[in-house]
């Protein structure tokens, strides 16, 4: 199965999107929840990418490499963003973020 070669992408998306989604609770949990609004946002599109890639790649999609090519964008983008804030989860899921945006990078 052509899966099998991309178990590690597998496994930093998977990272991802759990961090991301963390991420994105525990923002709606901060006192300035308006302050929070663009990194929430990116929380959930970059979880979203990320499971949507790893399914692409576990039914072995012909558009992998394209889809990997944007989950870099949004993880980048998601990872600037949670990097601006200093809460544990934010710096954290900025480090998964960028993770994640290196191995899409690689196999885009």
């Amino acid at each position: 199965m052509a899966h099998e070669q991309h178990q590690q992408l597998l496994k930093t998306l998977h990272e991802c999107m759990e961090a991301c989604n963390h991420c994105f609770d525990a923002c709606l949990e901060e006192e300035d929840v308006k302050m929070m609004a663009e990194c929430i946002r990116l929380d959930r599109e970059c979880a979203d990418m990320c499971a949507y890639l790893e399914q692409a790649i576990t039914r072995n999609s012909p558009f992998v490499k394209e889809l990997a090519g944007v989950c870099a964008a949004i993880c980048e983008a998601c990872g600037n963003e949670c990097q601006k804030h200093n809460h544990v989860h934010c710096q954290k899921c900025a480090e998964a973020c960028f993770e994640c945006a290196m191995a899409c990078k690689a196999a885009a």
